[in-house]
């Protein structure tokens, strides 16, 4: 999985412009990511590519629509330094995967990279490194697996029936 750098403070206002709030086909709002800021990304992001940022990604606006939008483009994963708690929320909802590593680690622009949630683990292939974080706890992970809240809870409620 190919890497995308950004850095710090990155709000949701420069994933996503406000301007496309009436927005409501994913799809068509992944053609917006990053345009203000790297035109781009909407065009050269490939499924799988992961977002690696430094703190405090997803300040600004609560807007769920950027965790649809990234989903839709393929992105697999946002790794950061720390996270808006309700970015870090949406995205969870929706199940795309956040990381929380620290701000030493090498992860670099179009870095291969691989992440393992359960065992809290990024292994850089560029440059043959590996980073450890603290796994999401275990019903975090199971929404992500389910692909968000709404399939999660949907099985979670099959299985009491059953």
């Amino acid at each position: 999985m190919r890497v995308w750098v950004f850095g710090d403070d990155v709000d949701t206002d420069q994933m996503l412009s406000g301007k496309y709030l009436s927005v409501r086909d994913p799809a068509e709002l992944a053609k917006h990511l990053f345009e203000n800021v790297r035109p781009e990304f909407a065009a050269e992001v490939k499924p799988g590519d992961i977002i690696k940022a430094g703190a405090n990604i997803g300040c600004g606006s609560s807007r769920e629509n950027v965790a649809s939008a990234f989903l839709a483009a393929g992105v697999s994963c946002v790794i950061a330094e720390s996270f808006s708690r309700i970015f870090f929320r949406n995205c969870i909802n929706l199940g795309l995967p956040m990381v929380k590593l620290p701000p030493d680690c090498d992860i670099r622009e179009g870095d291969e990279v691989a992440v393992d949630l359960e065992q809290g683990k990024v292994v850089n292939k560029t440059r043959s490194a590996e980073y450890h974080f603290d796994p999401l706890p275990e019903f975090l992970i199971g929404i992500v697996k389910a692909g968000g809240l709404i399939p999660y809870t949907k099985k979670t409620l099959e299985k009491e029936v059953q």
